[in-house]
């Protein structure tokens, strides 16, 4: 008798977590339709990294501008520009411009454009929980890594439950280390320069310029 109901509790623990991770899958999917929706989507931001073992505590504010795979993200006083080609990264501080090749081949790599449909590939995915903030209902999914060797435990993705966009992201590493992006607003469609996405050197005669590739 205990070893029937053993069993049971297997197929049902088996089927909740089928059906979960199908809610999971299909609340994602929802959230890249809508963000494919848009012809541009600008977000500002705050990030924090936090690894108690190492006494690390940062925190700071960014903004970034996507347009498809195009985007310009300031964060930490440096602005980088992607055209669809190539990186620009530009550093007042140091008066450089590094000029790169963007392949996001890096293991644990989130890059701007890819910040908002990353999720698509390359994890398993189950709901989580459901949290009240402000008013808004966030509904978090728990996406872990297929890759065995990745440097991240799991990412706690929540998504505003109403208008499906993303509110915040949350990783933790496996050395202890956890990162937090959240959304402070985020806006589409708004009319932005033809250039945005365009590096002008002409700006930039006194930077000393490192063409990597």
């Amino acid at each position: 008798m205990k070893k029937l109901v053993f069993v049971l509790a297997l197929i049902i623990s088996g089927l909740t977590f089928a059906q979960d991770n199908a809610k999971a899958k299909t609340l994602l999917n929802e959230v890249s339709a809508k963000v494919k929706g848009y012809d541009n989507i600008a977000i500002d931001f705050k990030y924090v990294l936090n690894n108690a073992s190492e006494n690390i505590n940062q925190e700071t504010r960014g903004d970034v501008t996507m347009q498809g795979d195009k985007y310009k993200l300031n964060i930490l006083g440096v602005t980088k520009i992607f055209d669809g080609k190539k990186l620009y990264t530009i550093s007042p501080e140091d008066e450089e411009v590094t000029i790169s090749t963007e392949t996001g081949d890096e293991e644990g790599t989130i890059t701007p454009s890819k910040m908002l449909s990353f999720y698509q590939d390359g994890y398993t995915s189950k709901m989580d929980i459901v949290q009240n903030v402000k008013g808004r209902k966030i509904q978090y999914v728990k996406l872990s890594p297929m890759d065995s060797n990745a440097s991240m435990k799991y990412i706690l993705l929540g998504i505003d439950a109403e208008t499906k966009h993303i509110y915040n992201l949350i990783e933790i590493g496996k050395n202890g280390t956890k990162t937090t992006l959240t959304v402070n607003s985020f806006k589409t469609n708004e009319p932005i320069s033809k250039t945005l996405f365009t590096f002008d050197e002409s700006k930039y005669k006194d930077y000393f310029i490192n063409k990597l590739d």
